[in-house]
């Protein structure tokens, strides 16, 4: 089957009009007003749900079903969790109290283990049984995995790596995504090193492809209908954009990030665990290149990204973006302020423009 075809088919599966998906976005941006807007514009629609409570995770797809009656996909943290993760937090608390001080707020008290937030969350995504689940970070158990198949929710893991990519499909995912090296935000790696699992986007569709008889979604860098057309040329059957639909309209990302995003002059993301712990893709700014000197003083995920949560909300409060988590993929420098659909409209406009007629 040629990879038109293939695409083609998948779309039917998704039962979308485009080979465009909205990047889930993950920690607000995502509101259910971008996701029904990507999804009545012919796209696919992506709540990033994954630092939600399962009532907000409830409300959200309520309200975007609300919204719209096309299909849309919920995304879900499923693994790299450690309840029992510990360090010396004592070096970071003493880097976050100047902070803390600097922002008219409180010390910084010691991060507490939690208990992994998927499961609750999961069982909240299966009752309002969105058309569409995805999921990173690594894999669901095989009980989550049939309870979805039984209700017939399209399933779609993401993959950094081959290796990944044929882990996903032992356990039967509907399709993969191709998590290239040029992506925005977290790393998706969960079997391998993260150094070992930088593989560019197309270079990763086109090895997925070779070894795997699943549609494979590209995601990573992709900001244009030009880098959709390459995507699909390498053998992806769909692209997904993140960075892209940060800046729409409908995003909830603070404006100083937007504003950071849309006044970048050039490609100069780097690849930083000062956030979260976990390795991720964003613009330099004052409080990663403050880590840089005290990367020992890191805390594993998820105790870091609890621990830097007030700075960052206290940093959008105040319009500061030197203490925000500007994720962003490669290729930034080429995102666009418009309502989502306005964008959808422009991405399949200029593939039309490149693509060979059929």
């Amino acid at each position: 089957m040629s990879n038109s075809a293939t695409s083609n088919e998948f779309l039917k599966r998704l039962n979308i009009q485009h080979p465009i998906i909205q990047g889930p976005l993950g920690g607000g941006p995502s509101t259910p007003e971008l996701v029904a807007a990507v999804s009545n514009a012919g796209g696919l629609g992506s709540l990033g749900a994954a630092y939600l409570t399962p009532d907000q995770i409830t409300g959200d797809i309520q309200r975007i079903k609300s919204l719209t009656e096309k299909p849309f996909q919920v995304n879900l943290f499923a693994g790299g969790w450690d309840e029992n993760a510990h360090a010396d937090p004592q070096p970071m608390l003493e880097i976050l109290a100047e902070i803390h001080h600097a922002f008219g707020l409180p010390p910084p008290a010691p991060p507490l283990p939690k208990p992994d937030p998927f499961p609750e969350q999961f069982e909240a995504v299966l009752d309002a049984e969105p058309a569409i689940f995805s999921f990173t970070f690594g894999i669901p158990n095989p009980d989550a995995m049939a309870r979805l198949k039984k209700r017939g929710i399209v399933i779609l893991g993401t993959a950094t790596t081959i290796r990944e990519a044929c882990l996903l499909a032992e356990v039967g995912v509907d399709a993969i995504i191709a998590q290239g090296a040029e992506s925005g935000a977290h790393r998706g790696t969960f079997a391998g090193s993260f150094e070992s699992s930088m593989v560019p986007t197309l270079e990763l569709v086109r090895g997925i492809v070779a070894v795997l008889n699943k549609p494979v979604i590209a995601t990573g860098g992709l900001m244009d209908g030009r880098d959709i057309r390459a995507s699909l040329a390498a053998g992806a059957s769909a692209a997904a954009l993140g960075t892209a639909f940060l800046v729409s309209t409908e995003s909830a990302a603070p404006p100083a990030y937007k504003q950071a995003i849309l006044s970048t002059v050039k490609d100069s993301t780097v690849i930083t665990r000062a956030f979260s712990g976990r390795p991720a893709r964003g613009l330099p700014n004052a409080f990663i290149q403050k880590l840089m000197r005290h990367e020992d003083a890191i805390l594993p995920y998820p105790l870091q990204n609890a621990l830097t949560r007030a700075m960052r909300a206290a940093a959008a409060r105040q319009a500061n973006p030197e203490f925000l988590s500007l994720w962003a993929g490669q290729g930034v420098v080429r995102a666009r302020a418009m309502p989502a659909a306005e964008l959808v409209n422009c991405l399949v406009t200029e593939m039309a423009a490149i693509m060979p007629s059929e």
